[in-house]
C-alpha cells in the first residue's frame, strides 16, 4: 500500500473517531444543573413565635392559654384604639384568690409585649400622682390617654365605648394600670411581664 493511502486511512480513521466520540457525548444524560443554597430568609429574634406557643396577637374568646402550669380559657376581648395605635385585653376564665379578675394584655410599640394581669382594689387610690408606690414597689407614670374600644364575649364592659387610662411603669417588668370605662370609676391591675417560653396558647374551634 502506498504512503498516499496509508496517510487517506488514517485520516478517514482518525475522522470517524471524532465523529463517534461527537455522537457518544450528545447520547450522554446531562448532569442536573445545579442551583446555589438559597440563604436563610432574615428573622426577626424577638418575632412572637420566640416568645411564646401560637400567636399572642390573635387571641379570642374561646382560646385556651397556658401560663406556669395552670391552663385558661379566654372568656372575652377589648379591642382598644387610639388614634393608629391598637392594643388587647383578654378576660381569662381562672380567678385567684377571693375571685380576682385575670387578664392578659397584647399590644406592639414597636416590639410585642403580652402582660399578665391581676385585679387589684386601690380603695380610694387615683392616678393623680407621678409616682405611686403599692405593695412595697414604686410606679412612675407612663402614659394616660383615652381610647375607643370594642368588646368581644364576656367582659365586663359595654359592648363599645370609650374608657380612660393611666399606666404606670416599675422595675423589672412591673406595672400598675388604672381604668375609667364610661367616667365610672377607676378599676386598677398590678401587671407583669409575661417571660420568653412561658406560655403556650391553643386556639379555640372556629379558629
Amino acid at each position: 500500500m502506498s504512503t498516499t493511502a496509508i496517510v487517506i486511512l488514517l485520516g478517514l480513521i482518525l475522522v470517524a473517531l471524532v465523529v463517534l466520540i461527537v455522537v457518544l457525548l450528545r447520547r450522554r444524560p446531562s448532569s442536573p444543573s445545579r442551583t446555589p443554597d438559597s440563604p436563610a430568609a432574615p428573622k426577626d429574634p424577638f418575632a412572637p413565635g420566640d416568645q411564646v406557643a401560637g400567636d399572642p396577637r390573635t387571641l379570642k374568646a374561646g382560646d385556651m392559654v397556658e401560663y406556669l402550669g395552670v391552663r385558661y380559657f379566654v372568656r372575652g376581648s377589648v379591642r382598644l384604639r387610639e388614634g393608629g395605635f391598637t392594643w388587647s385585653e383578654h378576660l381569662l376564665d381562672a380567678d385567684t384568690i377571693e375571685g380576682t379578675k385575670v387578664w392578659i394584655s397584647v399590644e406592639e410599640d414597636p416590639d410585642l409585649e403580652v402582660v399578665w394581669w391581676t385585679e387589684y382594689d386601690i380603695g380610694d387610690m387615683t392616678p393623680s400622682e407621678r409616682t405611686l408606690t403599692v405593695e412595697g414597689v414604686e410606679y412612675r407614670r407612663d402614659e394616660h390617654g383615652t381610647a375607643d374600644y370594642t368588646s368581644e364575649g364576656t367582659t365586663g364592659v359595654g359592648v363599645q365605648g370609650r374608657v380612660e387610662y393611666v399606666d404606670y411603669e416599675g422595675p423589672r417588668g412591673k406595672y400598675l394600670s388604672f381604668e375609667q370605662y364610661g367616667g365610672g370609676p377607676w378599676e386598677a391591675g398590678l401587671g407583669e411581664r409575661v417571660p420568653s417560653g412561658s406560655m403556650t396558647i391553643y386556639p379555640g374551634g372556629g379558629s
